[in-house]
Formats: C-alpha cells, sequence, structure tokens
C-alpha cells in the first residue's frame, strides 16, 4: 500500500458547519482507467477527505476493515462516486489505519485528481457569534493562519510549477514558509536557492514554531565536502548557496534523481545570479522530472529592458505565470474583511521649509533639463523631477548611462552627480532636523565644492534657499533659536492620544506602541527627542555637528548657560560619545512614565509642552532583546525601529509577530509596510489596530510615496499584458528528452563515410579555480559545450591546455594586483610552470570598454599608471600574453577558439603544479628550492615545464650540466630533441664576433655556481 506522504501543512482555517478545518495533507497523482490508487490515513479525529478531478473521473472508497477497498459492496465502508468533487467525512470511531482508494472510471485513459485530507476542529457555541469568536480557541502568536488570497497562491504555485509575482507586503514569505513546511520530510531532497541569511534564519523560526520535526539546513561554505554529500542523501529542504551548488553538480556530488525539486527565491534577479541560472541549468540538463518553483516580490524589476518576463522564465524553465497585484480581486476581498482603523496625519511644512523644497525643486528641474539638451540622442524619457525623487531610480538610470559612459560630457556627468545630491538635500529637509539640513548644506557652500559641481550653486534661487536654511536656526539677530520639526509636535500628540486611549480600556496589560522609521538615523532622532526633549536635542545635535566658532557668541538661552559649565561640557562630551554609538542601533525601547495630569480642556500646544519633557519618556535598553510579550507593566510601552532593520527585510514581520502591537506610528511613507499592517490585521482579528500615518502634505515625500504606488501598477499592467501576449515553446520547462548522438548526426560530414564520431572523445575540457565561480564566464562556457571541472589550482585561474594557463583580471582586480605587486608573482609563477602563460584583462559588459578616467581608477592613480605597469610587466615576462576582452560572452568565445585543435588539460597535474611532490614537509623545500636558478635553467632553450623539474632533480650544478654530453643530457629529461636544443645552447658558437666574451661569460658563471646544487640558496655571509 502505498502511504500518504507525511507532509504536514496549515494552509487555513475555513469556518463550515462542522467546525474549523485544518489541512493536514494533500496529493496530487494520476490513476489510470479501470486501476486503483491506495493511501493509509493514521491521523485520528473528525477528517473531511475531499477529492477533487482536473481530468477524468476518479471516484473515492474508504474502508477501516480492509486495506485495498474496492467498488463492490463488501469492500468498502464510505463511498463517493459524484462527477468533480466527492467529499466523505470519516468519523472518530473509525479504526485506524483508515485504508482510501481511488479509483479510476474506465471511461477515461487516465484520471488526475487532487486528494485533501482536512481534520475538522468542533467548536463550543455559535461558530457566528461575535462575543465568542471562533478563531480565539487558536493561538494568535506562533501559527497565524493563511488568508484567502495565499491559500490560492498556494495551491496554484503547488499543483503546476511556475514563476510567482506579488506586490510587496501582501505575504509572499507565509506562501513560502508553507512551501517549505510541504516538502520538510527527510523522504524528499528540496534545494533552495536565492535566500540570504536573515531569510533563512526566519523561515526556519517559523517552521519551529509551527511544530515542523524535519527544518531545514543550511549548507555553507564551513561545511566540508563530504559533509555535504551526506546531506543531500539524508534529504530534507536545503538552503545553499549558487556557488557551492555549482561546484558540487560539477563534482558530482549531488544525487540529481533523487532531487525532488527546487525553489528559487528572489527570481528577480536570476538574470544576474549567474550562478543560480548554472544550477538550475545543470539541474534541470538531468533531471526531468522535478520541479522549479520561483518567488518574487519586485514588479519593478521586469521593466527594465526588453522581455524581462520572459528571459526570466527561460532561465527558471518554468512556463507558467502567477501575478498577484494588490488590485487583484481575490486580494481586496481577503483584505476587506478586517481593515485597521487608519488616521492621516498630513503635516503642514512650515514656511521656510516649503520655500527650501521649492527652490531644490527648481534647481533638480533645470539639471533634468541640462541633461536632455545636452544628451540629445540618448533615451531619457523616464528623467523626470518626479522621478529623480523616487528612491532607486538614480540606480536605474546609472545602469541605462554604464554603457556609454565614457561617452558622456563632463558637464553631464556632473549634473548626474548633482542630481543625486539634490535628492539627499530633499530627503534630509524631511527626515532630519533643521541642525542637520544646515549642517549638510553649509558643507555645500565652499569653494572647493563650487570648482566641482555642474555650477548650481550660483543660482539664484539657491542663495535664497541657504538664507531659510540658516533662518531655521538662528533669527536676525543671531540668537540661537532652531526650528523643531512639524513631525515631532504630531508624534507627541498622536502619543498623547494613544495614552488617553488606552486609559480608557483599562487593560491589564501594558499597551504596546509601534513607531516604523526609515533608517536607524531616524531611530535614534526620535529616541533623544522623545527623552531629551526638542530644545535639548537640538542645542545637543548643534554642539555636535556645526563649528564651535559659530555658537561662541551666540546670546546663550537658559539650557545653554547651564551646560556651558566646565561639569556640564565634560558630561556633554561622554553623551556625544554615546549618543554617536546608539545612532547605529536600528530599535529602542521606551516606556512612559511621570505622565502629567491632563485634562480634556488643555489645548494641544500645553499637552505638546508637557510631553517634550525630557523626563516624560525613559530608555529601557534592556527590554530590546527580550520578549515583549511576557512583560508585565501598566506603563505603555514604545518600541522604536526602522522598517527594514539592519537590512533584514523580515524584521517587520517578526516584531508584529512577536510585539502583537494595538497601535502602529508611520512615521515614513512605504508601501509594503501599509500592507504588511493589512495582513498583519487580517492574521490577527481579535486585534484591533489603529495605524497613524503622519506624512508632510502637499511634500516631495508625499509625491514620492505616490508615484512608488503608481510606478508598481503600471509594472504589474505591463506584466498583465506581457502574460496575454507572451509565446511560450512547450519545451521551455527542459523536461522534454534531448537528441540522442545517434539522432544528431552531422549530414554535412558525409565524407568521411557517414561514420558516427565519439563525441566523448572530441568533448573540449577547462580546468577552473574553485574561486572562480563567483564570476559568469564558467557559466558561460558550459553554455558552449565545454566541459568544466573545478579544482583548486595554485596557479592561474583557467587551464586550456597543458601549456595554457590563463589568469583572468577584472578592471578592479588588475588595479589591486598591480598596486600591491601580487601581479608579478602570479607572472612569475605562470612563466614557470607553463609555456604559453596569458594575462585575460576582462572589462564589465555593462560598462565603457577602456580605462576612462575615475571611472575605474581612484583619484590618487591615473589610467596611465595602470599602462605603465602593465608595459614593464612585459618587458619582465616577455612569454607573458595579454588579452584584451570586452565582455564575460566575448572571452568563452575567445576560450573556445583556443581550445581548438589542442589536447585537453589534466585535472591532477594541474592541481600538483606549484607543490613539491618530493617530500611533505613544506618548510624544507623552501630552503632547498633555489628560485633564481630554476628562472635561469627555465628560460634556456630545450627547457619547458615539463622536464625543468627532471633537470632540477638530476642537475649538481650549472658546471655539472655544461658539461654533460648530448647523450646524457638526453637520460636525463627522456627527450631526444629538447636535449639537443639544450645541448647546442649551451656548446655552439651562436655569435662568432664576440666568440671570446661569450665563451668567458659562461665559464666565469659556471665558476661562480661551481660546486653548488641548483636545489640549494647562498648561505647567509658568503
Amino acid at each position: 500500500m502505498k502511504k500518504l506522504s507525511i507532509i504536514a501543512l496549515v494552509i487555513t482555517c475555513i469556518v463550515s458547519v462542522q467546525g474549523l478545518e485544518n489541512l493536514l495533507h494533500y496529493v496530487i497523482d494520476d490513476v489510470p482507467a479501470g486501476s486503483y490508487k491506495y493511501y493509509s490515513l493514521m491521523y485520528d479525529g473528525l477528517i473531511k477527505i475531499r477529492l477533487s478531478t482536473q481530468s477524468g473521473d476518479a471516484d473515492i472508497y474508504v474502508s477501516q476493515t480492509t486495506t485495498k477497498p474496492t467498488y463492490e459492496p463488501d469492500r468498502y465502508c464510505l463511498q463517493s462516486t459524484t462527477c468533480g468533487e466527492d467529499i466523505i467525512y470519516i468519523p472518530q470511531s473509525f479504526k485506524r489505519p483508515v485504508s482510501i482508494g481511488v479509483y479510476g472510471h474506465p471511461s477515461h485513459e487516465s484520471s488526475r485528481y487532487t486528494l485533501l485530507v482536512y481534520q475538522v476542529i468542533e467548536t463550543n457555541g455559535n461558530m457566528f457569534d461575535e462575543q465568542n469568536p471562533a478563531y480565539d480557541n487558536f493561538p494568535t502568536s506562533r501559527n497565524p493562519k493563511m488568508l484567502e488570497y495565499e491559500n490560492q497562491m498556494f495551491l496554484e504555485i503547488l499543483q503546476e510549477d511556475g514563476l510567482v509575482i506579488t506586490a510587496k507586503g501582501l505575504g509572499l514569505e507565509t506562501v513560502f514558509t508553507n512551501i517549505l513546511k510541504a516538502y520538510s520530510d527527510p523522504g524528499q531532497l528540496v534545494i533552495v536557492l536565492g535566500t540570504n541569511d536573515d531569510e533563512e534564519t526566519y523561515f526556519i523560526e517559523q517552521l519551529k514554531n509551527q511544530g515542523v520535526k524535519h527544518l531545514p539546513r543550511i549548507v555553507s561554505a564551513q561545511c566540508l565536502s563530504e559533509e555535504r554529500e551526506v546531506m543531500y542523501l539524508e534529504g530534507g529542504v536545503l538552503f545553499i548557496s549558487g556557488r557551492i551548488l555549482v561546484v558540487d553538480l560539477l563534482k558530482n556530488r549531488v544525487p540529481l534523481n533523487l532531487v525532488s525539486g527546487m525553489l528559487v527565491y528572489r527570481a528577480h534577479s536570476i538574470l544576474n545570479s549567474h550562478q543560480e541560472a548554472f544550477a538550475l541549468r545543470l539541474y534541470r540538463k538531468t533531471n526531468k522530472t522535478g520541479f522549479i518553483k520561483a518567488f518574487t516580490n519586485s514588479a519593478l524589476a521586469f521593466t527594465v529592458g526588453f522581455a524581462q518576463v520572459e528571459q526570466v522564465m527561460k532561465k527558471l524553465y518554468v512556463k507558467k505565470l502567477y501575478l498577484w497585484p494588490r488590485f487583484h480581486k481575490i486580494v481586496n476581498t481577503s483584505l476587506s474583511k478586517y481593515k485597521p482603523e487608519v488616521i492621516e496625519l498630513h503635516v503642514k511644512l512650515t514656511a521656510k521649509m516649503l520655500a527650501i523644497q521649492t527652490a531644490l525643486l527648481d534647481v533638480m528641474n533645470y539639471m533634468v533639463q541640462e541633461l536632455k539638451k545636452i544628451n540629445k540622442y540618448i533615451d531619457l524619457d523616464e528623467l523626470t523631477v518626479e522621478n529623480a525623487v523616487a528612491k532607486k531610480f538614480h540606480k536605474q538610470l546609472q545602469l541605462q548611462l554604464d554603457p556609454i559612459w565614457d561617452q558622456l560630457s563632463f558637464k553631464s556627468k556632473q549634473l548626474i552627480s548633482d542630481l543625486k545630491t539634490q535628492r539627499s538635500l530633499l530627503m534630509c529637509l524631511t527626515h532630519e532636523d533643521a541642525v542637520s539640513f544646515y549642517a549638510m548644506i553649509s558643507s555645500l557652500q565652499t569653494m572647493e565644492y563650487a570648482m566641482k559641481s555642474s555650477g548650481w550653486t550660483v543660482l539664484d534661487v539657491v542663495d535664497d534657499m541657504f538664507k531659510n536654511a540658516k533662518a531655521r536656526i538662528y533669527t536676525q539677530n543671531g540668537d540661537f533659536k532652531p526650528e523643531p520639526n512639524p513631525k515631532w509636535t504630531a508624534l507627541s500628540e498622536t502619543l498623547l492620544e494613544i495614552s488617553h486611549d488606552s486609559a480608557k480600556k483599562k487593560k491589564e496589560s501594558a499597551e504596546k506602541i509601534l513607531i516604523l522609521t526609515q533608517d536607524s538615523r531616524t531611530c535614534g532622532q526620535l529616541k533623544n527627542y522623545l527623552t531629551m526633549g526638542a530644545k535639548e536635542y537640538l542645542l545637543f545635535e548643534t554642539m555636535k555637528k556645526l563649528k564651535p566658532d559659530k555658537i561662541q557668541n551666540l546670546k546663550k538661552p537658559e539650557t545653554l548657560k547651564t551646560l556651558s559649565k566646565p561639569e556640564n561640557l565634560n558630561a556633554n562630551t561622554d553623551m556625544e560619545t554615546d549618543a554617536e554609538n546608539e545612532d547605529e542601533r536600528e530599535s529602542y525601547v521606551l516606556t512612559l512614565s511621570q505622565k502629567p495630569e491632563t485634562n480634556d480642556e488643555e489645548d494641544s500646544n500645553t499637552r505638546s509642552e508637557n510631553i517634550n519633557s525630557s523626563q516624560y519618556f525613559e530608555e529601557c535598553s534592556q527590554l530590546v532583546d527580550m520578549d515583549l510579550t511576557t512583560i508585565s507593566s501598566s506603563d505603555p510601552i514604545l518600541i522604536i525601529q526602522s522598517i527594514k532593520k539592519g537590512g533584514d527585510t523580515m524584521s517587520l514581520h517578526r516584531t508584529l509577530d512577536e510585539v502583537q502591537p494595538s497601535y502602529v506610528i508611520m512615521y515614513a511613507a512605504d508601501i509594503s509596510t501599509v500592507r504588511q499592517l493589512e495582513v498583519y490585521q487580517n492574521k490577527y482579528p481579535s486585534i484591533s489596530l489603529k495605524v497613524f500615518f503622519l506624512i508632510y502634505g502637499g511634500s516631495v515625500e508625499e509625491q514620492a510615496y505616490l508615484t512608488s504606488l503608481r510606478r508598481e501598477k503600471d509594472a504589474f499592467d505591463k506584466l498583465v499584458f506581457a502574460k496575454t501576449t507572451m509565446v511560450v515553446p512547450a519545451e521551455q520547462d527542459g523536461k522534454c528528452a534531448e537528441p540522442t548522438p545517434s539522432d544528431s548526426v552531422d549530414e554535412d560530414n558525409t565524407r568521411k563515410g557517414g561514420l558516427i564520431e565519439d563525441q566523448a572523445a572530441n568533448v573540449n575540457k577547462i580546468i577552473v579555480d574553485m574561486r572562480e565561480f563567483r564570476s559568469e564566464l564558467p557559466s558561460l562556457l558550459h553554455q558552449r559545450n565545454i566541459e568544466i571541472e573545478p579544482v583548486t589550482i595554485l596557479i592561474g585561474d583557467y587551464i586550456l591546455s597543458p601549456e595554457i594557463c590563463v589568469e583572468r583580471k577584472s578592471i578592479s582586480d588588475l588595479i589591486g594586483s598591480l598596486n600591491s605587486g601580487r601581479l608579478y608573482n602570479q607572472a612569475v609563477a605562470m612563466t614557470r610552470y607553463y609555456a604559453k602563460p596569458m594575462l585575460l584583462i576582462e572589462f564589465d559588459q555593462n560598462k565603457p570598454f577602456g580605462l576612462q578616467g575615475n571611472y575605474y581608477v581612484s583619484k590618487d592613480m591615473r589610467s596611465i599608471d595602470i599602462t605603465h605597469k602593465l608595459q614593464l610587466l612585459t618587458m619582465h615576462f616577455p612569454r607573458l600574453k595579454l588579452v584584451w576582452s570586452p565582455s564575460p560572452h566575448a572571452t568563452a568565445q575567445l576560450f573556445e577558439e583556443l581550445k581548438q585543435g589542442r589536447p585537453q588539460p589534466d585535472a591532477i597535474k594541474a592541481a600538483q603544479i606549484g607543490m613539491d611532490d618530493d617530500t611533505d614537509d613544506k618548510n624544507i623545500m623552501a630552503e632547498k628550492y633555489n628560485c633564481h636558478i630554476q628562472d635561469l635553467v627555465a628560460k634556456l632553450p630545450g627547457v619547458h615545464s615539463k622536464n625543468l623539474r627532471q633537470i632540477l632533480n638530476k642537475g649538481q650544478s650549472l658546471d655539472y650540466l655544461i658539461t654533460r654530453s648530448k647523450i646524457e643530457l638526453t637520460e636525463m629529461i627522456s627527450n631526444e630533441s629538447d636535449a639537443e636544443l639544450l645541448y647546442n645552447a649551451l656548446h655552439l658558437k651562436h655569435k662568432p664576433s664576440f666568440e671570446s666574451s661569450t665563451n668567458g661569460g659562461v665559464k666565469a658563471a659556471a665558476s661562480k655556481v661551481k660546486s653548488r646544487g641548483l636545489f640549494y640558496k647562498k648561505k647567509p655571509g658568503k
């Protein structure tokens, strides 16, 4: 009997008449006509079996008395023979194991079906009683249910391979976690690509909290090759990097016939992640039945380039495309069931801030127009002021201009650089305080910067901007009176409103308030503001960031006079040092303490002044790493955290699940965070979530948020259109059998009698150093049907033949090697052991083909210095060939041409070159080995890498070598032609006019090294 695979899935909780249904198992299979497929059910309790037929007609029979139930009346206890969907309930009283038989109707050649096994959990009372909802019976912190659209997404990708593209923040990680849970079984081997360390830790934690026994494991570089082989054979889910997997696949360490499938996370980067694509190609070449399922939440990545989504799907070997935008009907329906209470607070910019913002936008508009005017023949339609404010636009613009960067004028490069500066100023205006903005803009008011910039600092609007920035800190009389951030006041009022709201609820546990910021700097800013107060914090920032001479002559307020005392200045210095360390933290935990007594008649200004007291909040740093759900305190707990804590994209999910806040204050606008809060509310409907959205009305911040929404919607519109028009080849999934050698005989090769050549003997092979698998070149070589053999070699990166050794250098690596002298040592080793050494200088295909100023080279080094050093290198090593390649594709083609008609390299010999085979003690080898004598002998005619070691081993000294006859040299090096060349070089008179000097030189050289072995260095003092 075929046992049902133990795949514990907690997909969704569905409210039915009996109770809640928890999906335990699923099976997708085919049954031939007139045959049965049998399964065994071991779980106790009330079980619901649902059989859905996709094609044909399948029926279900259940028995507790026989192991193979059939349609005969005495061979089954329960049955369902409807067309389409069959449902059977198995009572708890049925004896376990229960046998299940799926019968294929004879009217169809084959029937494909999906068998779903649910556990029905009965509930007490009315299922629809609002006072006692059914979901309260389940834990809400560790195992949340899946939403309707997540369930649909899960079932679609589980049933058929494809690429899933979701909008940001829609819970793709939840679906991926359940996919991992489905395959967390030793009986299956599933490999996961594309995840980082934070994501792997998050997925393992989630599965552990859900009670999964066989957790996924991480295959890292610390695991030895023997350990990795054992892990592959043990099965389960493995997180592994593309580089390690490619090496193991080429070394045949992975049992490809046992691999159930591959999961690709962050699939949009497959075109740039060369090793992941290489691994998928190696996998699909051998395994034609395993699955490939890919996931991503970056729709914008598919709008760059031509037919981007088609290229990605081709690299992934998938034919189906699943799109889940926010405007999807099922997504709208699912997230509309429980909506959080959202309060939008459109904070007004101050008059000075608005004037500065207007000036910055005018400057950006000037730069955009100048760029388009100078570069009329470049497609810059996307370059607008609106798009330039977006977060990732400058990165996309740089990628677009990189290939033609050397063709751009110096003015254009200045404008692009200044455009980034203007965006930074805009972000600083809305996210930082007045002192920080003034310190940043003051650094641009120097003659040095004016000479490097495109000239925007001399515009009329810029002068007014500088004046307004200064007026935010100093009065007309020169008094120090900084302008507080308008969002601070709004935040203070919001916290007071939450405090009053929580006091009315009279909860025993403390309310948890989560403030989400853009980055760690804003986290530190809000923490200091809430604990120090606005005046003290701004004074602290002034002492830290502005020059001392600018505050020495100010009329000091009371707080400044207090801080002027010597003891307070020392304390302030210590505080500054501590603050610099604190700024690096990504989260803070504060408690609301010593609340001032207020009444409802107080106006907002009075309440704001009260909350600005430095004693209103106190930091509880010891609570940061604790489980906040276990803290018993009546005071509200305030958590300040950046949206991506330390670059961890899963940090917000983890915080929401662990802390479960009732109030969230969005200090920064982010579409992904908004959707995550929507999902959080629907997964925990028992929590009444209240979201306060703080945003500057009519500002660049608001425009950037709206632009990100529009761009994502446009991206999905393009993807929907591409899905309806794309043509997917039937063989794109790679599951079709490849033609055999007998089916692909070369029809043009008829002059050889039609004989089939031994293709295995003609396969080209290249030995590649292990460290080179970080680059794209090995993958491109494999695409050209060149066998790749990964070996750890000491000399060179690529061994093309026994004579050709190639050292590959990117431009940055070349500059570093020239400066450190490492390249000289590598050239010495290559010329010593190989007859045809080569230095490959490979450029990036997305960058210009040439050394252009500071584009590749640092400011303290010119491109002419590199060429001078390369000239010296070629003068010292005449046999070293320089090969210039514009891209990895050109390099692969070059290697293929160099391989034609040449013998294949030996991996064992290549690995041994550079190592001493005569002794195990490398310290003795260092004392015995004479590099200078070896270099001299290696340059003699007839001496090469194959016989050099024999000459050094058998030759006693140069005097001994010169006095040998031709026959003795032939016996020494075992090659008559090489011995003749060496003998003639040592004894024949090649230059009669310089006979005396030549003979004298040889004799002198021989006398100096007489009786000195070739392997022994000159001892000190002699």
